[in-house]
């Protein structure tokens, strides 16, 4: 499954049609690629991407699509497994930085993000708006070492690990209650296990996310007698944020101010 520069898959218009697992690759394509490019975003909002389940006309767009963008390592299935039965041109992005023990959360680490927007640049033959959006990202990097380089604690509490990017980053620890899948159940010995741990980092806030189930974490937080506020692994946007014109850079600001709000930084 390779990549190539994108001169065909066109409609009537002249468009060029291509396909996005997921809400961050989609956004990062939109901007890239400009009016020429129509972009479909396969997972719905307010959908897990994880659950994403595709319709024959999903796979359709995907065979005819000039390029298919997504995160392999068995992050959305169905798409991988789309992508090997058809003919479709399918770009691993995550082939185009460094991971970590089959973690495919890489767009949550802001350079790590502008790498994949010079790989998606370099599919769509867009370099130097590829350069330009990833300037974008480091300047977020930037905010983010200097919001987080004065903090009164140092683990963040997450419903499931989707954070071990920007922890890394950033010099901070990642607690989570369930593991990379968010569907993870953990047995009533690992809610224990997590518990004892958040006593003993001594953490104030437990995070919570928009498009999983507050259950657990709201279990471990009143556990601990901590708060729980969001942090957004920006899986996909709700509608509601959608109207509201919100995007990857605000959502991530947002995520920063939590973080810096729990973490007590000055």
């Amino acid at each position: 499954m390779g990549s190539a520069a994108c001169g065909g898959a066109s409609d009537e218009s002249g468009a060029t049609h291509v396909v996005a697992g997921f809400y961050p690759l989609a956004f990062a394509a939109e901007q890239i690629g400009g009016e020429e490019l129509e972009v479909r975003n396969l997972t719905p909002p307010g959908v897990e991407p994880h659950d994403l389940e595709l319709s024959g006309k999903d796979v359709r767009r995907i065979a005819d699509a000039k390029a298919v963008l997504y995160l392999g390592d068995g992050f959305q299935p169905a798409l991988e497994d789309a992508i090997d039965s058809t003919s479709a041109n399918g770009v691993d992005l995550l082939d185009s930085v460094r991971t970590r023990a089959d973690d495919p959360h890489v767009w949550l680490d802001p350079l790590r993000y502008a790498a994949l927007a010079l790989k998606i640049g370099d599919v769509l033959d867009r370099t130097p708006e590829a350069e330009r959006f990833s300037a974008r990202s480091r300047a977020l990097d930037k905010e983010f070492r200097l919001g987080l380089s004065s903090c009164e604690r140092h683990e963040i509490v997450t419903s499931h690990a989707a954070f071990g990017y920007l922890a890394e980053r950033y010099g901070l620890k990642q607690v989570a209650i369930t593991g990379l899948s968010p569907e993870a159940e953990p047995t009533p010995r690992d809610l224990e296990d997590v518990v004892q741990r958040v006593r003993d980092a001594g953490a104030t806030t437990v995070f919570v996310e928009k498009l999983v189930s507050p259950r657990l974490a709201e279990t471990v937080a009143r556990e601990v007698g901590a708060d729980t506020a969001v942090l957004d692994p920006l899986e996909g946007l709700t509608e509601e944020e959608v109207a509201a014109g919100e995007d990857y850079f605000s959502v991530m600001r947002a995520n920063l101010a939590a973080l810096r709000k729990a973490l007590g930084c000055r």
